[in-house]
């Protein structure tokens, strides 16, 4: 795994929006100053996204503090800077710096095949004879391999979530934990495998995660509008982290990316795939990367097990399972989770504006004049690109890069130009 030092300087709240204004006979709700988290509105789960009011406010001026932290090859940000372990302040301003740049959203494209081969091996018996016999075998060749980069495409974010209190997750222990009016508990097997389902659910259909897990259930679509759940602000649970004695703790904020209902575009474009007549086992899948930023202890075991040699090292001498994940698993200072709070990063979303018609109410003047009143109505229009817009973009380069055999690891980021496939566009915004 590969590491790059690096040191941060607190940024301000960035919102990445972008939007053409209405038409003269709308008044569009003015926008918030880059510094203010933009006002929003409440979750649909129908094929556009509503975004809830609420979020973490921004914390007022302040001296900037440079963190110390390493970007793994996989983006994802860890940091042992002792300051952000005893301040709640200083860690909860980092990572409100750290989540002004979103995350890489990837379309992992994947095609492959299997091929029966032989192979002839020789062998000797317990007379030194030698014998030849054919093994058969099945290879898995690789037909196309390619990324297109989908993150290009957030107009929004981040937005501060925190996971509710009845939501089974890591609040302190190695086990997922409820809050309730009792204290803290121990999630249940049926609650954390239904916990488990929601959020594959609801990742495949691109709602935010904030949208409640009953929500569907009980008949209400919009479920919840409040943005943080939790009863404890993102600054009390960094708080909490810091005033933790655990010598194995850890702080996590993970970015999410929702708005698109991944789910129907994986179909599509395996069937705009298939209308190449390729054959293969088709794979696609969207990939989240530089998602997660995570604070540990500053101690040298702590340092040594984040870098993943010297951790394979360790299981392979039988050093890791029988002395430090019991000392982890079981002693009151071993290890300690917190991952209860994120950035939501939006690919679409829904924005409200009103709309201020001219109404006769039928009365006159004494200029014989009609009498007008206003009737203020709030409508809605969606901001960012539907799935089918970026399909529709994106076959030309789909079909191409699958007839031309492509393997690369670096993302496509430009579409080219390619005959659209109507019925496919249609399968997604219908």
């Amino acid at each position: 795994m590969v590491y790059i030092k690096n040191t941060a300087s607190q940024a301000p709240y960035t919102s990445l929006s972008s939007s053409s204004p209405p038409s003269s006979s709308s008044q569009l709700i003015p926008e918030p100053e880059q510094h203010v988290p933009p006002s929003y509105l409440g979750v649909d789960v129908g094929n556009d996204t509503y975004v809830p009011q609420g979020g973490e406010e921004q914390p007022p001026e302040f001296t900037p503090y440079e963190a110390e932290y390493d970007v793994h090859s996989n983006g994802h940000i860890v940091s042992h800077d002792r300051h952000l372990n005893e301040d709640g302040e200083a860690l909860y301003r980092f990572l409100l710096s750290q989540a002004s740049t979103p995350p890489t959203f990837l379309c992992h494209c994947r095609g492959t095949h299997t091929e029966p081969r032989r192979r002839t091996v020789s062998s000797t018996g317990s007379r030194r004879r030698s014998r030849t016999r054919t093994k058969s075998h099945t290879k898995t060749i690789t037909d196309f391999d390619f990324y297109l980069d989908v993150g290009r495409h957030i107009v929004l974010g981040p937005i501060h979530w925190s996971m509710a209190d009845d939501e089974p997750g890591y609040r302190g222990l190695v086990v997922r934990q409820m809050e309730t009016v009792e204290g803290r508990r121990k999630a249940t097997r049926e609650e954390r495998k239904g916990f488990k389902a929601w959020l594959k659910q609801r990742v495949a259909r691109g709602l935010p995660p904030w949208v409640p897990q009953n929500s569907l259930v009980s008949g209400d679509p919009l479920g919840s509008t409040k943005v943080l759940k939790s009863s404890k602000t993102l600054r009390q649970w960094a708080d909490e982290y810091c005033a933790s004695p655990k010598y194995f703790k850890e702080f996590t904020y993970e970015k999410v990316v929702y708005g698109w209902h991944t789910a129907a575009l994986k179909d599509a474009i395996r069937t705009a795939i298939l209308s190449t007549n390729y054959r293969g086992t088709i794979t696609v899948d969207f990939e989240t990367k530089s998602s997660k930023i995570t604070v540990r202890t500053d101690n040298r075991l702590s340092r040594a097990l984040s870098k993943t040699w010297v951790k394979v090292l360790l299981i392979i001498f039988l050093i890791y399972w029988p002395f430090i994940w019991l000392y982890k698993r079981f002693h009151p200072r071993g290890r300690g989770r917190w991952e209860v709070c994120g950035g939501a990063y939006a690919l679409k979303y829904r924005q409200r504006y009103c709309m201020v018609p001219l109404v006769d109410v039928g009365s006159f003047s004494t200029e014989a004049q009609p009498s007008y009143t206003h009737e203020v109505r709030t409508e809605t229009r969606v901001i960012g690109v539907r799935e089918g817009e970026w399909l529709q973009r994106w076959e030309g380069v789909l079909r191409m890069a699958v007839n031309s055999r492509t393997q690369s690891d670096i993302p496509l980021t430009e579409p080219g130009f390619g005959p659209a496939a109507s019925n496919t566009v249609a399968i997604i915004d219908a």
